[in-house]
């Protein structure tokens, strides 16, 4: 393992892929040794990454009885997942566990949840799922929740409503991280405002550099460092590269011009090779993440800035972040750009191992 730089990434999607491609199956899936995935646990230990955040994720447009379900589910694969690979993960609850696991020479497995949807508006789930090991909670995927604003819908509330604000408070109170990703701009201040804790975003990168949704404007990344939080830059292609997410606007363009609605998205699939031979999508680079981590550490400082590469939850990937193996890559590049080594020990983890310990500091 890379003992220098340490990783400490905030969103890995290899459980969802388990469910997609081998049912929860890890004999099917078996990442001791080499996968088609971009996880597995030899590429684990070339990355150096020494905990990780698996994403609990259930898509936002399933009904709130199966989204409870399924998020049990990908929380039970989890569990078996760290079970039958004992010998190099363990869980972690906290951040000494993290400390303590990290010693130890396994993987720290910290788990995340990728929606308020999965809560089904109850403050009594979100304390379940805290106590069945998840640690952050992501107010919004795709689509609006009742009660917070995403990104990638048509405003609702106004960034959070009343039940919106418990959310957050409860999440302060037990110790959970709330984790602005996915979430519109006035969900994050709404959130700031309301938080007493330091906040994450699990994988989001500068809006300033990529104009997606999905990324953090800068005005929010000043209130972060304020707050103490972490921004966890990603390498998704669409939200690192302009052109990529131009493309991908466009794409979704073509799809509401030939009458495509939500439901039959994935049928028509503008990202298929059909559209690509007429449209070839623009390619990200490690350059690209590369402006996105300085811009961060520009705009809200070098103590407030992490890593989220997604892997396993994008479909490509930028040239030279391929697979979870490829962190000392981009650590290598920043170094050569004349980062110090404190720099790159607080990015690549450190930063976040202090977020996580404050929030537990602050719940009652």
């Amino acid at each position: 393992m890379n003992s220098t730089y340490p990783v400490f990434d905030g969103h890995n999607d290899l459980l969802w892929e388990a469910r997609q491609s081998a049912g929860y199956d890890w004999s099917q899936l078996d990442i001791a040794g080499s996968t088609a995935t971009h996880t597995d646990i030899p590429r684990l230990r070339q990355g150096g990454v020494a905990a990780q955040f698996w994403s609990v994720y259930v898509p936002s447009t399933l009904t709130r009885d199966e989204a409870l379900i399924q998020t049990l589910e990908q929380i039970d694969a989890a569990h078996a997942m760290i079970k039958r690979y004992s010998g190099d993960f363990e869980l972690a609850r906290s951040a000494d566990d993290v400390e303590r696991v990290v010693a130890s020479g396994k993987v720290a497995s910290l788990l995340g949840a990728e929606g308020g949807h999965q809560i089904g508006e109850s403050l009594g789930v979100l304390r379940m799922l805290y106590a069945l090991g998840v640690r952050y909670l992501t107010l919004t995927h795709n689509d609006n929740t009742p009660w917070a604003d995403s990104a990638t819908d048509e405003p609702a509330v106004g960034g959070l409503n009343d039940f919106g604000r418990e959310v957050v408070r409860e999440m302060n109170r037990i110790g959970m991280l709330v984790d602005l990703s996915h979430v519109a701009a006035t969900t994050m201040h709404a959130a700031l405002d309301v938080t007493l804790a330091p906040v994450i975003f699990s994988h989001s990168s500068a809006r300033a550099i990529c104009d997606s949704p999905r990324n953090v404007p800068d005005d929010v990344l000043v209130r972060l460092a304020e707050n103490e939080g972490t921004c966890m830059a990603t390498f998704v292609p669409d939200f690192v590269n302009q052109d990529c997410w131009d493309w991908r606007v466009a794409a979704g363009q073509a799809a509401a011009e030939a009458g495509v609605t939500a439901t039959d998205l994935e049928s028509f699939n503008p990202w298929s090779a059909d559209y690509a031979l007429r449209h070839p999508k623009p390619i990200a680079t490690l350059d690209d993440v590369v402006k996105h981590v300085e811009h961060l550490r520009e705009a809200a400082g070098v103590d407030h800035i992490g890593l989220g590469g997604d892997y396993d939850g994008t479909p490509t990937l930028p040239t030279g972040l391929e697979d979870v193996s490829t962190y000392p890559a981009l650590l290598g590049a920043l170094s050569e750009r004349g980062w110090s080594e404190q720099d790159l020990i607080k990015l690549a983890g450190g930063n976040v191992l202090r977020t996580l310990r404050a929030a537990e500091v602050k719940a009652c």
